[in-house]
């Protein structure tokens, strides 16, 4: 089968419901070219949804991030109480947080490339020409889109992978590890939407003569 046939054929497994042709599908090395236009068409989709609803392109991600955090907070604050008031411990107050971590992370670092601070050598780069300065930020671009195309491939599999498995949370009985790992690709989704309204500013400033590097601000936007 050619790697164009194997893409193709994760579109029907992914319709068909079934975790075990998910996972034969999945596995398949069409399963990258699939996942490069899913993350392609999946970005752009993203960059027009956050272009159509404003507040959605400023609260999203950060929101998911602070409920995410204030969730483990509480599943570790309680699970104090509950062991030295009480007596008691939920067993699961060890082994959620780490996955609730994991989507707080992810849609932070999306949250994070919106923002430019992750190296952005931005006092480097605000030396350069303008040509040398999109050139640097499309390779950023490349380079980010790359990121973004390789951990929603390895997500996915991993995620059918669990679902195919049953695997559930330690500790927990009716709780799967495969709803929190679905969480990566598509905050990787985002983070390749991110990615191409970046490149598109910084393209539309490189054509009108506007600045185009701008100081990165941790914690705030730009």
């Amino acid at each position: 089968m050619s790697i164009f046939a194997e893409a193709v054929a994760v579109v029907p497994a992914i319709f068909s419901g079934s975790t075990w042709d998910m996972r034969q599908a999945f596995d398949a090395d069409g399963m990258w070219l699939f996942c490069f236009v899913f993350t392609l068409f999946g970005g752009l989709l993203a960059h027009l949804f956050y272009r159509a609803i404003p507040f959605m392109e400023r609260h999203l991600e950060r929101t998911v991030s602070v409920v995410m955090y204030l969730v483990i907070a509480g599943i570790i604050c309680w699970g104090v109480i509950d062991r030295f008031v009480f007596s008691n411990q939920w067993s699961g107050s060890t082994t959620v947080p780490p996955f609730l971590f994991m989507v707080m992370a992810w849609f932070a670092c999306s949250y994070n490339v919106k923002l430019r601070t992750h190296l952005s050598f931005s006092e480097f780069r605000g030396k350069m020409r303008p040509t040398g300065q999109i050139g640097a930020l499309t390779l950023d671009a490349i380079l980010w889109f790359g990121f973004c195309w390789i951990a929603i491939t390895t997500s996915l599999r991993f995620t059918v992978l669990s679902a195919d498995n049953f695997q559930l949370v330690d500790g927990v009985d009716d709780v799967m590890k495969w709803w929190f790992y679905i969480t990566v690709p598509i905050a990787f989704t985002l983070m390749s939407g991110r990615v191409i309204g970046n490149w598109l500013e910084d393209y539309g400033n490189y054509r009108a003569g506007t600045p185009i590097i701008k100081q990165a601000v941790i914690g705030g936007d730009v």
